[in-house]
């Protein structure tokens, strides 16, 4: 059974060695670099923790640009809902995002999942 973390002000984070003690948790790679929008996935495929799933925050965790809603609106939220979904997250599911940005990335995840509700995310202290 899949243990996650108490929603207080000390588990919106969580440092390295609770991810190690935790695999059952989904993990997200965040990386971006708004200049070059192909760095996240370059550097993805360099090397990630292990198990973590790449979301890209043009394709995953923004919605369809249309020159009005700004650079990175938001997704439909049913559309990021079944995103999530295809992704192995569920009710129960605690949710760790990371990014190498300071956390600028990977606290877009945390803040989308919990508009959908989904209080069971942190970020990863230090990022990767």
């Amino acid at each position: 059974m899949s243990e996650a973390l108490t929603n207080t002000p000390a588990s919106l984070l969580v440092n390295a060695e609770q991810l190690a003690a935790h695999p059952e948790w989904r993990v997200f790679d965040c990386r971006h670099d708004l200049q070059n929008t192909e760095y996240g996935r370059q550097a993805y495929a360099r090397g990630h923790i292990p198990g973590a799933l790449f979301l890209h925050l043009d394709e995953d965790l923004s919605g369809t640009a249309n020159g009005r809603n700004g650079r990175h609106p938001l997704p439909e939220q049913a559309v990021f809902a079944q995103r999530m979904a295809d992704c192995g997250v569920d009710a129960a599911t605690q949710v760790v995002a990371y990014d190498n940005e300071g956390g600028i990335f990977a606290s877009r995840l945390w803040w989308l999942l919990r508009w959908l509700g989904h209080d069971q995310v942190a970020v990863l202290d230090g990022g990767l």
